[in-house]
This record gives C-alpha cells, sequence and structure tokens, in this order.
C-alpha cells in the first residue's frame, strides 16, 4: 500500500545503498528496484543516489576501459526505460568528446533531464580523480515537482564555490551526493561543513553517502540534511543500509520537515561498527564461505575473532590454536574460552613438529651461530602455513591479527603472522585495540578479562614480552601518532617532551619496514593516514 503525503509539498528519498564496484548489471538492477519501491511505497518524488553508484566508488582504473564505459550508458538508457514515474538522481561516469566525467544524472519521465559534472576533483588521501575526470565548470538547477533543486557532488561542498553558483543559478535546495569514506570524527566534520554551506546559501542541502566496504575504504553512509537555517533535521543511521524518505514544505522559503535523527555513535564505537562492516563486506563480496583466525590467547586476535563473528556470524568462523613450547598455559585457557564464548569452531594444532624438522633441517647452516629471532620467525611461518592450508583447502579466508602498532615498526614476521587475505585491524593502534575489546566486552563479555590485563607477548622465546623489544605502547603509540599521521619531524615529536633517541629508533623502524607493508594484505581503514593508499613511502630511500 502507497503511504500518503499530504501536508508536504516535496519528497526526496536518500538511497543509502551498498554497491558493487564493477558490478554495473546488479547496481542496474537494484538502482531500478530502489526507484519503483520509494515511488510505489514511499510515495516519492525523487529518489537519490550516491556518488558513482552505477559503477561503485571507487572504481579506478576500470574506468580506463572503454568496454567498461560502454557498459554505463547501456544501464542509463536502462534506468531511463524502467524508471518511470519518479524523478531519479543517480551517479555515473559520463563521456562527452573523449573526456570522462564525474557526474549525475537527473532522469525523468524516461529521459535525461539534466546534467552535473563534479567540478572539485579530489586529488589527495585516497582520493586519485584527476587521474580520471576531467572537471566541470557549470551549475545544474533542475525542476522536481516545480521546485528547483541544485545539484552537487561530493568534495564540491566542500568549497563555497560550486554551493553558491548553484544558488545563483536559482536552486531553492541543494542534492549533494558523496562517496565519503571513514575516518574517525569524519561524521561531526561533514555536519559542520555542511552547515557552513547552508549559512552561506541560505539553503537546504540534503547529503547522501554510500555505504558499504571496498577494500581498505568503508563509507560509513550517515546520510543526513541540514536546514536552511543551518540545522541538522534528519540523519540515516551508520553503516545501515536502506531508503530513508525525506519532506520539504516548500513556499519562498524550502523548509527541510523534521525526521528521524539517528544518534551519533561514540568514537571507539563508530570505529568498531565500521570494522565489522568493512569485514563483512570484503569477506561476503568475494564470496569466500568464510573466515579462518590464528587465535592466540592474545589481546589482537581476541579482538579480531570478536569483529569475525560479529561480520559473518559464529557459524562461519574457524579459530585455529597453534601452541609451541613457549606458549603459556594461560593462553590455551583463554583461547579456547573465548572460542566458547563466541561459539566459534575451535581446534589445537601443535607447532612442534614442524618447528623441529625446520631445526633439524637447518642446524648444518646454522652450525656455530646463535639462537636469534630467526627461529622465532621460523615459527610464526609455521603456523602462517597451517592456516594458509586451512584457508585453502576449505575456501575461507585467512584474518590476519596484526595492530597498525607493530605494523608501523615492523613488529610482524613476512610469510608468517602477515600471512593472509585481509588485516581487519591493520590500522588499529595498540591502545584502540584495547579500547575496542572492552567495547565489545561492553555488550557482551566474550574476551577473557585476563587476556585485556596481562602484558602482550609474541611467545615465540621464553618468557618474551613486547615490551622486550618495542617501547612502552602508552609511548610508542603517541609518537608513531606523529611520525605517520601528521608527519613530523624527530625534532618536532622530541620538542613533545619524548626521548629523542628513542624519537630516532622509532622513525628508523618505520622507515626500514616500508617493505614489508608493501606485502601484507589490505585492511580496514579508520584514520586519516593508513598504510596503503593514504600513506605512500618510497622503499628505497634515505628519509631525513
Amino acid at each position: 500500500m502507497s503511504i500518503q503525503h499530504t501536508s508536504t509539498d516535496l519528497r526526496i528519498v536518500m538511497a543509502q545503498l551498498n554497491f558493487m564496484v564493477g558490478d554495473i548489471h546488479s547496481n542496474t538492477d537494484r538502482i531500478i528496484a530502489a526507484s519503483q519501491r520509494a515511488r510505489d511505497e514511499l510515495a516519492a518524488d525523487a529518489i537519490v543516489f550516491p556518488e558513482l553508484a552505477l559503477t561503485g566508488y571507487p572504481p579506478e582504473d576500470l574506468l580506463l576501459r572503454a568496454h567498461f564505459i560502454e557498459r554505463v550508458e547501456a544501464a542509463v538508457e536502462r534506468i531511463c526505460r524502467e524508471s518511470k514515474g519518479i524523478t531519479v538522481i543517480v551517479g555515473y561516469p559520463l563521456e562527452q568528446a573523449g573526456d570522462l566525467y564525474n557526474a549525475v544524472g537527473v532522469i525523468k519521465d524516461g529521459s535525461i533531464a539534466g546534467l552535473y559534472k563534479k567540478q572539485r576533483l579530489p586529488n589527495y588521501s585516497v582520493f586519485d580523480e584527476k587521474r580520471y575526470f576531467k572537471p566541470g565548470t557549470d551549475a545544474c538547477v533542475v525542476h522536481i515537482k516545480n521546485i528547483p533543486v541544485g545539484i552537487t557532488i561530493c568534495e564540491d561542498i566542500w568549497e563555497a564555490g560550486p554551493a553558491r553558483q548553484a544558488a545563483e543559478a536559482g536552486a531553492g535546495l541543494l542534492i549533494n551526493i558523496n562517496a565519503s569514506p571513514f575516518h574517525a570524527g569524519k561524521q561531526a566534520q561533514r555536519e559542520q561543513l555542511v552547515a557552513e554551506r547552508t549559512r552561506e546559501t541560505g539553503l537546504p542541502v540534503m547529503y547522501i553517502n554510500l555505504l558499504g566496504g571496498q577494500d581498505e575504504l568503508v563509507f560509513d553512509g550517515a546520510s543526513f540534511v541540514i536546514s536552511h537555517e543551518g540545522r541538522l533535521t534528519q540523519r540515516a543511521p551508520a553503516c545501515v543500509e536502506d531508503l530513508y524518505p525525506v519532506d520539504f514544505q516548500c513556499g519562498d522559503t524550502i523548509v527541510a520537515l523534521p525526521g528521524e535523527q539517528a544518534s551519533p555513535q561514540a568514537n571507539v564505537a563508530s570505529i568498531y561498527q565500521v570494522l565489522v562492516l568493512g569485514v563483512r563486506d570484503y569477506i561476503n563480496k568475494h564470496h569466500f564461505s568464510g573466515a579462518v583466525i590464528g587465535l592466540s590467547g592474545g589481546i589482537d586476535s581476541a579482538l579480531t575473532l570478536a569483529i569475525a563473528v560479529d561480520a559473518i556470524g559464529a557459524d562461519q568462523v574457524e579459530a585455529v590454536m597453534m601452541p609451541s613450547r613457549y606458549t603459556a598455559d594461560m593462553s590455551i585457557e583463554d583461547a579456547r574460552a573465548q572460542a566458547e564464548a563466541l561459539g566459534v569452531s575451535y581446534e589445537s594444532i601443535s607447532i612442534e613438529l614442524p618447528f623441529g624438522a625446520f631445526l633439524e633441517v637447518l642446524e648444518e647452516t646454522f652450525s656455530g651461530m646463535e639462537t636469534d629471532t630467526t627461529e622465532e620467525n621460523i615459527q610464526a611461518r609455521c603456523r602462517g602455513i597451517i592456516l594458509m592450508a586451512i584457508s585453502n583447502k576449505k575456501g575461507k579466508i585467512l584474518l590476519t591479527t596484526g595492530n597498525k602498532s607493530e605494523m608501523s615498526v615492523g613488529y610482524a614476521t613476512l610469510y608468517g603472522d602477515m600471512a593472509g587475505g585481509f588485516a581487519p585491524i591493520k590500522d588499529v593502534p595498540k591502545l584502540l585495540v584495547y579500547q575496542l575489546a572492552e567495547y565489545r566486552n561492553s555488550i557482551a563479555p566474550v574476551i577473557p578479562q585476563r587476556v585485556l590485563e596481562r602484558p602482550p607477548s609474541a611467545e615465540l622465546a621464553p618468557d618474551q614480552k613486547d615490551a622486550d623489544s618495542l617501547p612502552p605502547y602508552e609511548v610508542l603509540d603517541p609518537i608513531l601518532e606523529c611520525y605517520i599521521e601528521r608527519d613530523e619531524s624527530v625534532e618536532q615529536i622530541a620538542a613533545r617532551g619524548f626521548d629523542e633517541e628513542m624519537v630516532k629508533w622509532v622513525a628508523r623502524m618505520v622507515d626500514r619496514n616500508e617493505y614489508k607493508r608493501r606485502q601484507a594484505p589490505p585492511g580496514v581503514r579508520i584514520s586519516q593516514r593508513s598504510f596503503g593508499r593514504d600513506r605512500r613511502y618510497p622503499i628505497t630511500a634515505v628519509i631525513q
């Protein structure tokens, strides 16, 4: 049954949906189905989809394939044919006269009623749009039920020019479509920025954001509306896929009527939610049958296991404990306790036989040499071989468990604990790992308290502790934040009160382990400077 809305003049649906990069056919199916639902069930006059919804975001070098663009053009024609009775505002790559644009098509009555080409092309951090697109120059104002609506795309709203241009062209309402990836604290930044545009133009702004995980990026949705007075009137939930109707009262001024406002989450809660979404989408979009994790009894693997279970369900997750001669009894006990608390499949496979075999094979080669990290790494690689074998045999993705602090300074073993297909907490510093674990336990106690309290250890040598090789995380993590995320020099960091020799050591370790990070699996980005798309440093270089 259709929902009637006699008290308002204009209803526009925000389609906060999860699209698959490259799957133009399925994305088109979803756009058409959502448009028909918005028309028939939600009595909407228009529906708005996120940036580059037809292709998914970011399509990267798929855009360089001529056939890819041809498929986009055919999909737009299909949407025109099958989306009558509602205005459809959808993002897609548009080719004109040999140039490619990041564009929005406004589809009405079976044809394109308006086109907008993105003017501000981001080319920083994770964005690389100038590689593919030419910037547009003109405003686009279309009429929906005789209401003049201006269109902009993502980065356009971060500067005053495009919004002001649309207002000067006669717009009474602005729609901004986005593929804005998550980082901690970004939602408040988005809302504050859009409020500035509304105060500058006097126009309400509808901000529609993409949802879903795409490789390292997670798009968290949280679409919203800011009134012409600069006040939030509606906010969709983060990380929830759905259609969200927005009503406007239209007169001399277009007034955004109050709608549901999902409560903003605390920082740690929002990060956990994004990690879960990123893991779920990576596993499901790659059609893995489940996930396997090496469960050590430590905090990193404990958090990773909880995230995996929340992402895809306990029945799809397998935990493997691989004790050695150095594994403490409490580690074995805690690993089993967590597996039982979460209800996952669990088994224990000792690495003593393969470890002993490697030592025997290498005995002559290593004759006369002291035991060192080589033997520690052999243990980690024995575990990597076992886990990858299970992954290959069962079709389950191996999730690695290393955190950002370890990855920064190279406290990880290539082809050992770095072996795997996806790294859920790759961008999570160690201190935040503890906060996230405590947050998860506040929902339900699934991580043993002893795991949270005991000193972290790789357990690759007798009585080993992380503190034997690394500064305390309370010192290390702030130094890493300054060096990696703020690009501060050793001198600048030392001026903050840190020991200069310690800072030099940390910086040197970060620089020399770039080669390891290049070989690491992708992982969820939660910061403004993650390893991978964000931070691109040379492997061979002298870094002063």
